[in-house]
């Protein structure tokens, strides 16, 4: 054979080397991914016990656990954060936008120029979720009223219809992060190098549901372990009993905030009431677990 007949079987030879090198990286990658519980970028997923879910970012998980908290330690009803919900899912996405039509801006696209506050309040996800409940509230009987009727009655938007779209998926986001069912809240963040914060874990847990939320002894949170009483944390006020089902419900609430938060806070592991989750686990799915605890128990990335 001539030489230069030789030539393409090499070059041949060469590009199915490379060809398989690139397989065998990203085989490589995917069983890495699995291991971990990766998958490409962090998500986080609610799933209901009929096996509906819905999917969003970190940054979305955030901010949608953070309306649901502020709407159930105002006392507001599961149907408020739902038409809450549903509303920044179509305003925003569910994300904290500094940009909008007009002057609009932040998770409900609320704007300035029409009372609803400064720019940095507005981009402030607890303000800007207050306000909204607070524009809610005053809408006589807006439990009762199509979601639609009564998310227009807030925002006053041009596509008031746009709203029904999203109601089915802010439903289930509201019965999970509520508590109300043990829907699964989960987030494939594998674990981090970066250490868990304490003081910050405890900050933003008392932005969003308030300084009661917080362990009466101080050094009981100021450690990798943080504890959060239940019982103490029952919205003050719900007319219902303490004890019971609410109890239940507002720790699954605060495990349900916490998995939510993992990737943002570093929280590393989220037990309940004989259930865990653990950031990096294969699947990413709550276990049973042997771990005893009064009260809902974060461990933080060391």
């Amino acid at each position: 054979m001539s030489k230069t007949a030789s030539l393409p079987r090499r070059g041949r030879l060469l590009r199915i080397g490379a060809a398989v090198a690139v397989l065998l990286g990203v085989a490589g990658y995917l069983v890495a991914q699995y291991e971990t519980g990766g998958g490409g970028a962090p998500r986080c997923t609610v799933t209901s016990a009929d096996g509906d879910s819905y999917r969003m970012s970190p940054e979305q998980a955030v901010n949608a656990a953070t309306i649901s908290a502020v709407g159930t330690t105002r006392g507001m009803p599961e149907r408020a954060v739902t038409i809450a919900l549903a509303t920044a899912l179509q305003e925003s996405g569910l994300r904290n936008l500094n940009h909008g039509d007009r002057d609009s801006l932040g998770l409900f696209q609320q704007r300035p120029s029409q009372g609803w506050g400064t720019a940095k309040q507005i981009t402030d996800p607890v303000y800007a979720a207050g306000k909204f409940y607070d524009h809610l509230a005053k809408v006589p009987g807006y439990s009762r009223l199509p979601l639609t009727v009564a998310a227009q009655r807030v925002q006053r938007s041009g596509f008031p219809q746009a709203y029904a779209k999203h109601e089915p998926d802010a439903a289930l986001l509201s019965a999970a992060l509520t508590g109300r069912t043990q829907a699964a809240v989960t987030c494939s963040a594998a674990k981090g190098a970066t250490p868990g914060d304490a003081a910050k874990v405890r900050t933003e847990l008392a932005r969003d549901f308030g300084p009661g939320v917080l362990p009466t002894n101080r050094d009981a949170g100021s450690g990798p372990v943080l504890v959060l009483p239940v019982a103490s944390t029952v919205v003050a006020a719900s007319t219902e009993s303490t004890g019971g089902p609410q109890r239940t419900q507002r720790g699954w609430e605060l495990a349900h905030w916490a998995v939510a938060h993992s990737s943002e806070l570093r929280i590393e592991r989220v037990s309940y009431a004989g259930r865990e989750w653990t950031a990096g686990q294969s699947g990413n799915d709550w276990h049973t677990t042997d771990t005893k605890s009064d009260g809902v128990r974060l461990t933080l990335s060391k």
